[in-house]
């Protein structure tokens, strides 16, 4: 009986640790887990964590473990002895919430979670699973995912864009991811669209992810209910008359019940994203835009001045679709995967 290959997937995310297993070559999950990080999570604690959760995907598909901790505190193996008709391993790709050295597979730091700088987490994963992996950052590896297998199928070229917590990016060119000469390309949520907006976090004003973040949209609904106290009612009523409850899901919530205020702070946002992805499409005139996250579940009306405002920024000569991410949260997830086919391809 021929052994069943499978790619083990591995999603670092700031707030989630996710992991997911596949067969080469199929489609759908053999088994898959998500946890939220605890509390004061670092990083020696979330390796720990997801090697507790692959050790449970690759038991339950009866994979030989060596090297995998699973105990109590990550510390400790879990010896299944090898069995010529037992599943096999062949390679593990992982997707991460922060800048990566694609080329060494070494993490440059987690903007959310400490103790990540400088880790070779590649070396690390195959010191470990005695199998290739590879290491990409989160916005890198769902631009593959979606490419490979979720809307931007079809695309020779494309753009990956996420809008949640922050707001960041993947290219695929020419069917291949496009990294950049520092790992640095796709950073579409700090190009700056109003040089008069406010400051972002990376010191620059007025950037996509300042005006289009889900923080972002909370803090400015908040900003605005405490300046125009007779506006949003709506929007109050969902807070619970707590302004500092406020997120972009409330304020999506106020906007399709027709709260005028929640509208537009989310405009705002769609206005920035669209006039983000119009000048990203002049510079490299991709065949689509490939948007996921949770601000994007904002509504049809979002979507409109999105993609209008977009239209009305690129070059008449310059087409292109924008459309719904269709992986979801696990588009990075996927993307692990195509990158741990890669590796047992090259």
């Amino acid at each position: 009986m021929e052994r069943e290959r499978l790619l083990l997937a591995l999603d670092f995310g700031g707030t989630k640790l996710t992991a997911g297993l596949a067969a080469s070559g199929e489609r759908q999950w053999r088994a898959h887990r998500v946890i939220p990080s605890p509390p004061g999570s670092n990083a020696q604690s979330d390796l720990e964590i997801m090697m507790e959760l692959a050790g449970d995907l690759l038991v339950t598909a009866e994979v030989p473990l060596v090297k995998v901790a699973r105990s109590h505190g990550g510390k400790g193996e879990s010896p299944l002895l090898p069995c010529s008709s037992a599943p096999l391993l062949l390679a593990v790709g992982v997707s991460f919430g922060g800048p990566v050295d694609w080329t060494r597979g070494l993490v440059l730091l987690s903007h959310h979670v400490p103790g990540w700088e400088n880790f070779p987490l590649r070396d690390w994963l195959q010191d470990r699973f005695g199998v290739p992996a590879a290491v990409d950052n989160d916005a890198n590896a769902g631009a593959l995912g979606e490419h490979r297998f979720g809307a931007g199928q079809g695309y020779d070229s494309l753009m990956y864009i996420t809008v949640s917590t922050g707001v960041g990016g993947g290219w695929i060119l020419n069917g291949q991811p496009w990294r950049g000469a520092d790992g640095m390309a796709g950073e579409i949520g700090h190009t700056v669209v109003d040089p008069d907006g406010p400051l972002c976090l990376c010191g620059k004003w007025g950037c996509v992810e300042r005006l289009a973040s889900g923080p972002c949209i909370a803090q400015r609904a908040r900003e605005w209910l405490e300046e125009q106290p007779g506006r949003g009612r709506i929007l109050r009523a969902l807070a619970g008359g707590d302004l500092n409850a406020m997120t972009a899901r409330l304020v999506a919530q106020a906007a399709a019940q027709g709260d005028g205020l929640a509208w537009e702070a989310l405009e705002v946002a769609a206005w920035a994203l669209g006039v983000g992805i119009g000048n990203a499409a002049n510079l490299v005139n991709p065949r689509c835009f490939v948007l996921g996250g949770g601000v994007t579940k904002a509504g049809q009306r979002f979507w409109e001045v999105v993609r209008r405002t977009a239209c009305q920024t690129a070059l008449p000569g310059v087409h292109f679709d924008i459309v719904p991410a269709a992986l979801g949260d696990d588009a990075p997830l996927w993307g692990a995967i195509a990158l741990a086919e890669d590796q047992i391809s090259t």
